[in-house]
């Protein structure tokens, strides 16, 4: 997908923002949103699974226009660099939800997409109304039911942010195995700007590198929350990646979080971390 696709779609959305009832009854809204259908002739999901992907205060139009900025960051970071959105054949949506960003890829042509989440309802809700992309079940751990070095591009916005650390570790050596070798991996995470969220014992131990989590037990859900430093993402979580690039509070579909784009080393490079301007083999 090229940017002027993109910037059509972004015009397409805002219109049909300007449509959008968002004053009814709770009851009136999810009969609402089973019959109404974005500009994309996609349908709206219902108001509780938008509040599950896209928080407890938002709406129809955060929902659609969240996941138009977060398609559209994905496709900038990777032009930035020196990859093409348009080049990639198969890619995955890891932690897809109700299809919030994925929705967005629907006219890309040449590209295969799939969609892999935790909970059932919303892999259902996109297998029935998202056919131009094939979804699946994950479990709370790995592995994906997917084959080794099958995509190109994995991305996972907002996912390692709710997840213990034991587990992060393992969906990121089961994303590195269904990655082919050169593929990338873009993920998010909550930085620096959420420090002031933090006690002063735990603002002491991120800016020493350390993760902090909060509410393990309940991994995969919102109330779990894991708060990554840049130097613990590059030195442990992203240690078998080459690290292209680094985005202070660079996710736009999410926003105030981080946005990584790794890589998985090629077969014929040595496993090494690299900066966003080191590298010039893709």
């Amino acid at each position: 997908m090229q940017n002027n696709a993109i910037h059509a779609l972004a015009k397409l959305v805002n219109r049909a923002l300007s449509k959008v009832q968002t004053g009814s009854s709770s009851q009136d809204r999810a009969a609402h949103d089973s019959v109404e259908r974005a500009p994309d002739g996609l349908p709206i999901p219902s108001e509780p699974l938008i509040k599950l992907v896209a928080g407890p205060r938002a709406g129809i139009s955060w929902f659609l226009e969240g996941g138009r900025r977060g398609a559209e960051s994905i496709v900038e970071i990777l032009e930035r660099n020196g990859a093409r959105f348009a080049d990639l054949r198969a890619i995955l949506d890891f932690g897809c939800g109700c299809g919030r960003v994925i929705r967005h890829f629907s006219s890309a042509a040449g590209t295969k997409f799939y969609g892999a989440d935790y909970n059932p309802e919303m892999v259902a809700w996109c297998e029935r109304h998202l056919p131009f992309a094939k979804f699946t079940s994950n479990g709370l751990g790995p592995p994906l039911p997917f084959p080794s070095k099958k995509f190109d591009l994995v991305y996972a916005l907002s996912v390692f942010t709710h997840l213990s650390e034991e587990l992060q570790f393992r969906w990121m050596e089961d994303l590195s195995r269904v990655l082919k070798p050169g593929g990338f991996l873009l993920l998010t995470t909550h930085g620096e700007s959420y420090l002031g969220h933090f006690s002063d014992e735990e603002k002491q131990q991120f800016r020493s590198g350390k993760l902090i989590t909060r509410g393990v037990a309940n991994s995969g859900t919102n109330t779990c929350s894991a708060f990554h430093p840049p130097a613990y993402v590059r030195a442990e979580l992203a240690k078998d990646f080459q690290v292209l690039d680094f985005i202070p509070e660079g996710a736009k579909g999410n926003p105030t979080q981080d946005a990584y784009l790794l890589r998985k080393p090629p077969l014929s490079t040595r496993l090494m971390t690299v900066g966003s301007n080191a590298y010039k083999s893709y």
